[in-house]
């Protein structure tokens, strides 16, 4: 990665596999030159191995673009989906489905897709959860790991793209209170932390802002969703 090397245990719990089965396939990617594996310090993607990664993130969310987008696929169920289908697809394949869509930017999920070329935004944003009461929001990106997690999220209309609005924070890591449209759904801080968001409220004019001072929510209305939000793991990778 770019961020300095990973720990074998790192890695094995990630891929949810005994160490022993990671051990293996670092020596036999390191072999391949896919790998750089430092004893007692950890493995690195080499530029080669980067490459790899990057074309097969590429696959995997135009796989799950084009599932979703075109064969009606719910987000919550394309990943494994297009897990199955990933190293089976031609690169003419992929290349022809995302030219259908519009070579897309992004994945259901709101993730990067890397360009035929290996290019990937960066960026780094801020979860729902850092931001302040009244400050105002784009989602950019959510997990994809727990599809009951995803199926939740279209309900309440939390989604990429969507714009929201912090009303309320209850205190201790207590739920939060947003405006989504229309509605005013409860969230708990574990859910919050896996939505991506980039501010809106810098750009907004001062005469929108004072327009968007935070409304009462009902002590009722706010334990009545609070209870019925489910409870979510946190994502494996």
């Amino acid at each position: 990665t770019r961020c300095g090397a990973a720990a074998t245990s790192d890695v094995a719990s990630a891929l949810a596999v005994a160490p022993a089965s990671v051990t293996g396939m670092i020596r036999r990617l390191a072999s391949q030159g896919f790998l750089d594996h430092v004893p007692y310090r950890g493995v690195q993607l080499t530029a080669l191995g980067r490459r790899a990664a990057l074309r097969t993130i590429r696959r995997h969310r135009i796989l799950e673009s084009y599932l979703t987008r075109v064969l009606g696929y719910p987000w919550d169920r394309v990943h494994d989906e297009a897990e199955r289908l990933e190293h089976a697809a031609s690169d003419e394949l992929i290349d022809r489905m995302a030219a259908a869509l519009g070579n897309p930017t992004a994945d259901p999920h709101g993730a990067p897709i890397p360009t035929a070329d290996g290019v990937v935004d960066e960026r780094r944003h801020r979860t729902l959860a850092d931001l302040a009461v009244s400050e105002q929001a784009r989602v950019v990106r959510v997990s994809d790991k727990d599809p009951s997690l995803l199926r939740y999220l279209a309900e309440i209309a939390l989604q990429p793209g969507a714009e929201i609005t912090l009303v309320a924070r209850a205190p201790f890591d207590g739920p939060l209170t947003l405006r989504v449209g229309a509605c005013e759904p409860v969230v708990g801080p574990n859910l919050a932390a896996q939505v991506l968001v980039e501010s809106m409220t810098a750009t907004m004019p001062a005469s929108a802002l004072a327009n968007s001072a935070p409304t009462a929510v009902s002590p009722d209305r706010s334990r009545d969703a609070t209870s019925a939000r489910p409870r979510t793991r946190k994502p494996a990778r």
